[in-house]
């Protein structure tokens, strides 16, 4: 099995690697999406790529943001939420920690955040929170504060729903955030089923009879087979990205994310970070590794990283 620093490298290239995988295909239908075999950064020929001003090999607004998350917790040693917010704010203005310093994809909830924020919203309360604000842009960008964190479950389940908060308040973005972080600390661990772990430790946190414990059990519905299409609603998302883990490879897991079409960047960029994490980053192909852009900007945040995991673990 791989150890530690190769799990957490994989992780986050294997994040990053997905998001860039997906994003000439994202809002087309399942049904346009090319076979397995000619998934790459450049799409075959003929195929009505999207962002087509984007150089193959980019990531989005999901890899700027987990970077923001993972840069933030670097600098600050906690979860500082409104430094955090500062972070998002700036790649949104400004270009910072994306590959080439070019935004060219936000969410609608994201960026009603983003207004609400930058007119003195305070970070915490900057969120949209209804139930049809819902989104996976909270999700999409959490994975590296399960990598850096080293505090109890019940903290970590704290900090993953704060983050979600600053874009993303309603109580199921928040619980999703949470299970994803749990599923990935279980796999850090090597238990031998970690999803099923990492429900039963969020279950018993929550209060039976509350809101959480409601929208766990009644919406998001972790132990259940339900359907699943690549979208961008939250529960969507999560439950997908658990269906083609079961695809086998790294390769195969994020081929498989993208074939479900529709929010192709964002499920790819999700299970991208899990079946990295799960298999290493040697798993990941060097043809992926070689042509991602932007290698620059992570590559010293991913030392320190690592660093911060071998001396508090």
């Amino acid at each position: 099995m791989p150890e530690l620093p190769e799990r957490i490298e994989g992780a986050l290239w294997g994040l990053l690697i997905g998001d860039a995988l997906g994003v000439p295909y994202e809002f087309h239908h399942a049904a346009s999406i090319p076979p397995p075999e000619q998934i790459e950064f450049e799409p075959p020929a003929g195929f009505p790529r999207s962002h087509r001003e984007v150089p193959p090999g980019t990531w989005s607004d999901d890899g700027a943001q987990a970077l923001c998350l993972l840069a933030s917790l670097l600098y600050r040693g906690e979860l500082d939420i409104e430094d955090l917010m500062r972070r998002v704010t700036n790649w949104y203005e400004l270009g910072y920690l994306s590959a080439d310093g070019q935004v060219f994809d936000i969410g609608i909830q994201t960026s009603s955040a983003l207004m609400a924020y930058r007119s003195g919203t305070p970070a915490a309360e900057s969120g949209p929170r209804t139930e049809r604000d819902n989104g996976n842009g909270a999700l999409m960008r959490v994975l590296p504060l399960a990598l850096w964190h080293t505090g109890s479950d019940e903290e970590l389940i704290r900090d993953a729903r704060r983050q979600s908060v600053i874009t993303h308040g309603h109580v199921r973005s928040q619980l999703c955030c949470a299970l994803y972080c749990l599923w990935a600390r279980r796999i850090l661990e090597q238990r031998d089923d970690p999803w099923r772990s990492a429900v039963e430790t969020l279950d018993a946190v929550l209060v039976p009879g509350s809101e959480e414990h409601d929208e766990l059990h009644r919406v998001i519905r972790p132990n259940d087979d339900i359907p699943f299409s690549g979208s961008g609603y939250v529960v969507d998302s999560l439950h997908s990205v658990k269906a083609v883990m079961n695809a086998g490879s790294y390769e195969a897991v994020v081929k498989a994310a993208i074939r479900l079409g529709n929010d192709t960047d964002t499920t790819a960029a999700i299970a991208g970070g899990i079946a990295g994490l799960r298999d290493g980053a040697g798993a990941i192909p060097p043809r992926w590794r070689e042509q991602l852009r932007g290698q620059e900007l992570v590559t010293p945040m991913l030392v320190q990283l690592i660093e911060h995991r071998m001396q508090n673990s």
